[in-house]
């Protein structure tokens, strides 16, 4: 049954995929790629956030509140040294943001504030000026102002309401940047292209489409995920024109046969070019089912002797659900049996086995990842 709904499934599919790869558009260089020096980097910093309606760390349970507070105020000229303080309306967050490439001064960025003590929530509270360091130690930018939550948290006496994470926030442009990161992109004699794909097939694309842009050899895969791009010599136009017209060059990623299962979820995915070889596959079902019926035994109404007893009855049902032997074609597709076996009403659970069990018989010409 499986090997004749495939037969007539084969038609239409592909069909379908002949449709699919003349109405396939390639991708641009910058969709699948990052330029050499172009990059975020991230930046995070430890502060306070004032203001909060009760809803703030206990000092008792989270000392390094206590601690930051103290030298809050000792740098404001205010000495609260052996001062007991017990103040529900302040909480230590950790701050992190992204540094845009090439950030000058000045400009503002968005930071995210999240709670490390055991604060209740950030709603209403304001961050007071955080340094934001970088993977050096250096300041990039120092962040400030009203925390944004989306979550909120209520309680009563015998039950409480949360939604979303009351404490983590935003603060948009809440960070300005106090610091550059050197990086003269004009000065480059070459640049590197990276992959976000790793494949040599498409690091050999790449090349070939932008030496063909401009004629010349320039461009050249040195890895998988690496292609480098020579400047030529005496050319008139200043680098960032040429990453522009490269940027925009467009090319068709190829990709490796791959089936990625989610165990924990039924998940499954699987790529194009995955294929099955001739293969024989059967499934069948096993259901035992256990019933207990427990049932009272008393002695006659004029015995002498005896007692009421409740006795056990178990009672055992097994069905085995038997199915034929079906021969899977040679070069049908994975898609082709996934949609074959639903059509079958087999369960995402059946399907997850019957791919592995595919691959152990080497069955299946891809990668198989489960996690």
């Amino acid at each position: 049954m499986l090997t004749q709904l495939l037969r007539v499934m084969i038609g239409t599919i592909l069909i379908l995929i002949g449709t699919a790869a003349v109405l396939a558009t390639p991708s641009r260089i910058k969709d699948i790629a990052n330029f050499e020096g172009i990059r975020d980097n991230q930046l995070i910093g430890y502060g306070l956030v004032v203001g909060l309606n009760g809803t703030g760390d206990i000092v008792q349970n989270s000392p390094f509140t206590e601690q930051s507070i103290e030298a809050m105020l000792e740098r404001l000229g205010v000495n609260v040294r052996d001062v007991v303080m017990r103040p529900e309306n302040t909480a230590a967050v950790m701050v992190t943001a992204d540094l845009p490439a090439f950030a000058r001064q000045g400009t503002r960025i968005d930071v995210t504030v999240a709670s490390i003590g055991d604060a209740e929530e950030l709603r209403g509270g304001t961050l007071i000026a955080t340094p934001l360091l970088g993977a050096d130690g250096e300041v990039y930018a120092v962040a400030q102002g009203a925390v944004s939550v989306s979550g909120f948290n209520v309680q009563g006496e015998a039950a409480s309401v949360v939604q979303g994470v009351p404490t983590s926030g935003q603060i948009a442009n809440g960070a300005i940047v106090e610091r550059e990161i050197d990086f003269a992109l004009t000065d480059l004699s070459n640049i590197k292209i990276a992959l976000r794909n790793p494949d040599l097939t498409t690091a050999t694309r790449v090349a070939s489409v932008i030496n063909n842009q401009f004629g010349d050899p320039l461009a050249r895969a040195i890895d998988p995920a690496t292609v480098q791009i020579d400047r030529p010599i005496g050319y008139r136009f200043a680098l960032v024109d040429m990453l522009t017209s490269i940027e925009q060059l467009e090319v068709e990623p190829d990709q490796r046969a791959r089936v990625l299962i989610n165990e924990k979820s039924g998940v499954i995915v699987l790529g194009e070019q995955v294929r099955i070889s001739p293969v024989a596959l059967a499934q069948g079902n096993l259901t035992i089912s256990i019933t207990e019926e427990p049932q009272v035994s008393q002695p006659n109404a004029f015995a002498q002797q005896g007692q009421t007893q409740q006795v056990n009855r178990t009672g055992i049902d097994i069905q085995e659900d038997s199915t034929d032997l079906a021969l899977l074609p040679e070069a049908v597709t994975l898609q082709e049996l996934v949609d074959g076996l639903n059509a079958l009403g087999f369960s995402t659970r059946d399907m997850i086995t019957i791919l592995q069990a595919i691959k152990a018989a080497g069955a299946m010409q891809a990668e198989l990842v489960v996690f």
